[in-house]
């Protein structure tokens, strides 16, 4: 199953045949919404709104964990992540789709882990994104003739207030290619529940460094979220089965072996009810 969370301005997955939202419960809470399951090409696909229908929730209010938890216990293998974001880069102008491939997180008040005290982990994340299924992103969206650039870093501040012109031209001075607010923990969380995971980083505006750009428009942003979103449906309906008809035994660069040589805590150590928290994320590694 490959599942997809949608961010600002993608709610629903209308390429989705067989369609019905499913409720999904987990050990960490609610997630965002339901999930709403259905079939692309004849492939099991399952799609969730980051925010909720109607952007109910804020970046920093998402149960990130829950999000992660019920894709993986629902039965999804690999997530593509849609995401807006504002351009630090000339080059990089609104309607432009960004697979990016690092990440610097500047979050604060988000919980990062499904691991804590009773059953400690440390995964590696030295490379955040799954270059497999970037390849594939890349070649959708090229064929799809969908404004497309591969690599960059994403730069996730807490928000939910936009950047001020000093930290926007700080983040562009490091080299960050995009700006946003919500694929920090995600990623974390997706390496660590064993799931291949990609973003698409949809460009919606420049950030308030550009001279035409001084403050960041609302107003403006939806007008090309409406757009992205419309690009978004058509990229997931074409790479969704060049994904499954491409699909190894196991994933190349390790995303569904993450927790191999990330436990710590010894068997006699282990809490037996944080374990029971852990079934769907690593439940392959713990037994």
């Amino acid at each position: 199953m490959i599942g997809v969370i949608g961010g600002s301005g993608l709610y629903d997955m209308a390429g989705l045949t067989d369609k019905a939202w499913v409720k999904v419960a987990t050990p960490w809470g609610d997630p965002s919404d339901e999930i709403l399951t259905g079939r692309i090409a004849g492939i099991k696909t399952a799609f969730l709104p980051r925010h909720g229908r109607g952007h109910r929730i804020a970046p920093s209010d998402i149960n990130f964990r829950a999000n992660i938890d019920a894709m993986k216990r629902i039965g999804c293998t690999e997530l593509l992540s849609m995401s807006a974001v504002g351009s630090f880069k000339e080059e990089l102008p609104p309607g432009t789709f960004v697979i990016a491939d690092q990440f610097i997180d500047r979050t604060f008040a988000r919980v990062k882990s499904f691991f804590g005290t009773g059953m400690v982990a440390h995964v590696a994340f030295g490379h955040p994104v799954c270059g497999r299924l970037g390849d594939h992103l890349e070649a959708a969206a090229r064929a799809a003739r969908i404004p497309v650039h591969r690599g960059g870093t994403y730069l996730c501040m807490e928000g939910p207030q936009f950047s001020t012109q000093a930290e926007s031209f700080l983040y562009k001075s490091w080299g960050c290619h995009v700006v946003g607010m919500t694929n920090m923990p995600e990623a974390k969380l997706a390496r660590e529940a064993e799931l291949c995971y990609a973003t698409v980083a949809m460009v919606t505006d420049f950030d308030c460094w550009h001279p035409d750009h001084d403050h960041v428009d609302v107003s403006a942003i939806i007008r090309v979220l409406v757009d992205n979103a419309a690009k978004a449906q058509t990229l997931v309906e074409a790479v969704v089965p060049a994904i499954v008809a491409a699909k190894p035994p196991v994933c190349p660069k390790g995303c569904d072996r993450a927790l191999d040589t990330a436990l710590i805590t010894a068997p006699h150590a282990r809490d037996p009810a944080y374990l029971e928290k852990l079934d769907a994320v690593a439940g392959r590694v713990l037994g």
